[in-house]
């Protein structure tokens, strides 16, 4: 059973994920983890007999080693901490705590990791595999249908650079025939704008045909999902983890190791080609929905390879081999 003092944490995590989803509108993935993040945190407190409303600079210092003992990576330790950071700023804010622990902290020194990116042969083998699933001559209408759906979501990934979450959850609106951009609601609430280049939109039109062939006579004039990708088993849409196992099966056919391939994984991708092949990287920022340059930034050690290259093939006094 869980102390009064744990308790009353729990309480505090609620409001300050009250605020976070009201004031930040911070996504559901956002606040799962920031509640997993502090109720350890919280638990920590508990058995050194601590709660947030009392916790001090030292017991905080003894958390962040403690997690070091247990392993954490350092961006895992840096998150941990940014996540403390934040919940006392909103309870000095609120008037219930008078100072702030965690404001002269500093955080594990990490290097900031390159994305894994899959090149464009690598994408382009695994397009074709999905395309050739689609037209299977073995496979059934429901395996087709789901073949189709797979090579869908693949297209229009790499084609926008969507989050996971952002691709699931697009309404069926988003596969008008004639639609050339498609809006997206992505973190915080924000919308914005992405094109669509002709493979994805031939590919959401397909696979929008054969859905619809494989609906029951009978329920033709029913309510169709307003999903663009509903789960086929129950109502909804489909989910992040489900297209993350097709994409690992998928990459595995394709003759690439899955533990490479995730969709944030073609993301990635997705930016780091357009940038290879000259995309400015504001334009890049917006198709991504990044609100700051910085996180963009990681990707320019494409556009400083392709540079390099530029100055070692191009420049008259570059040696030759």
């Amino acid at each position: 059973m869980r102390s009064s003092k744990t308790a009353s944490d729990a309480k505090l995590i609620n409001l300050f994920l009250d605020m976070l989803a009201a004031e930040q509108g911070a996504g559901d993935n956002t606040l799962d983890a920031y509640r997993r993040d502090l109720t350890d945190f919280s638990e920590f407190l508990g058995q050194a007999g601590q709660n947030f409303t009392r916790a001090g600079t030292d017991v905080l210092r003894d958390y962040l080693a403690d997690l070091d003992t247990r392993g954490f990576k350092s961006s895992s330790v840096a998150r941990r901490l940014s996540a403390m950071r934040h919940l006392f700023r909103f309870l000095l804010s609120e008037r219930i705590r008078t100072d702030d622990p965690a404001a002269i902290l500093s955080g594990p020194k990490r290097g900031r990791g390159l994305p894994k990116v899959l090149s464009i042969s690598d994408v382009d083998r695994m397009l074709t595999r999905a395309k050739e699933l689609t037209e299977a001559e073995n496979a059934s209408p429901q395996q087709r249908l789901r073949a189709m759906r797979l090579y869908c979501l693949l297209e229009v990934l790499y084609a926008t650079g969507l989050r996971v979450s952002e691709l699931v959850a697009l309404p069926l609106s988003a596969a008008r025939r004639d639609a050339r951009m498609i809006m997206v609601r992505g973190k915080g609430n924000k919308e914005r704008l992405v094109p669509l280049n002709e493979a994805s939109r031939q590919a959401m039109a397909d696979y929008l045909a054969a859905m619809e062939a494989l609906r029951p006579e009978k329920k033709k004039n029913a309510v169709v999902s307003k999903w663009l990708f509903p789960s086929f088993g129950e109502s909804g849409h489909l989910t992040r983890q489900h297209f993350a196992r097709d994409l690992k099966e998928l990459a595995a056919a394709s003759g690439l190791a899955p533990r490479l391939v995730s969709p944030h994984v073609l993301r990635h991708a997705f930016a780091s080609h357009l940038l290879h092949n000259g995309a400015d990287l504001r334009i890049v920022q917006t198709l991504l929905g990044h609100t700051d340059i910085s996180t963009t930034q990681i990707y320019t050690h494409v556009v400083e390879e392709r540079l390099k290259s530029l100055v070692r093939d191009l420049h008259p006094l570059a040696e030759k081999p």
